[in-house]
């Protein structure tokens, strides 16, 4: 089934994916918000396995230690949502500030159907409050709080350093300008020392350009659909 939405200049459809999830496919940018291979595994795969439960599990002072997250492309929130599950489970402090240039309406985000893959209350307070989350950072509940930054990666400013980064970019193919040094640099900025970078694309440029910003490389398997995928983490 396939429902047909205009927001912010853009024609936008919900199609399903591989796994029975739905992703949202941008007709002005040529790309889909996830991965048409599955687009709830490879959020868990490449996003939350990969990078949020790799931290905690290996990485963090402790099992109840706060953890902070960058994504680099909102979209749908899905990694949030899931992220912050994880969170809310652990009962771990999690601070998530998502960069989205041209965020998607709540009324699209209620068509996913993301609500069956988390818990209620947080599905729930993240409709309630996305809304506000695009001009403050508000909680989603006791252990999560969400800010939302309506701006370009180019543009975004912090005085945070995060312990992880998921670069969530649309493709290289389609956004090149988001894939060249000054932009994983400028996100690369924002990532802590020991901290992760994670994404679903892996290239010889990206390899090289993290290598001489002082990350190491890991290749590890990728979601459905891709042989590889990148983490990198920054040395101290």
């Amino acid at each position: 089934m396939i429902y047909n939405f205009h927001y912010m200049n853009q024609k936008l459809q919900i199609v399903d994916t591989a796994d029975g999830s739905k992703t949202i496919y941008n007709a002005e940018v040529g790309e889909n918000y996830h991965s048409r291979n599955g687009a709830l595994q490879e959020s868990r795969h490449v996003f939350v396995n990969a990078g949020l439960v790799y931290f905690l599990d290996q990485l963090a002072p402790s099992k109840s230690s706060p953890v902070s997250i960058l994504e680099v492309g909102f979209g749908t929130g899905l990694n949030f949502l899931l992220s912050a599950d994880v969170c809310s489970e652990r009962n771990i402090p999690l601070t998530y500030t998502g960069i989205e240039a041209y965020p998607l309406s709540t009324q699209i985000l209620n068509q996913t159907g993301y609500q069956q893959y988390v818990s209620p209350g947080v599905w729930q307070q993240f409709i309630n409050n996305y809304q506000t989350s695009l001009i403050t950072p508000t909680m989603i509940n006791t252990h999560c709080q969400l800010q939302t930054a309506n701006c370009k990666l180019l543009d975004f400013s912090s005085n945070q350093q995060f312990d992880i980064v998921y670069f969530d970019a649309f493709a290289a193919a389609h956004q090149p300008e988001m894939w060249n040094e000054a932009s994983i640099g400028h996100a690369i900025q924002f990532l802590k020392p020991g901290g992760v970078f994670v994404t679903y694309a892996i290239t010889g440029n990206l390899k090289r350009m993290l290598k001489s910003m002082g990350l190491q490389i890991q290749k590890i398997p990728g979601a459905a659909g891709k042989r590889e995928m990148l983490r990198a983490i920054k040395l101290i």
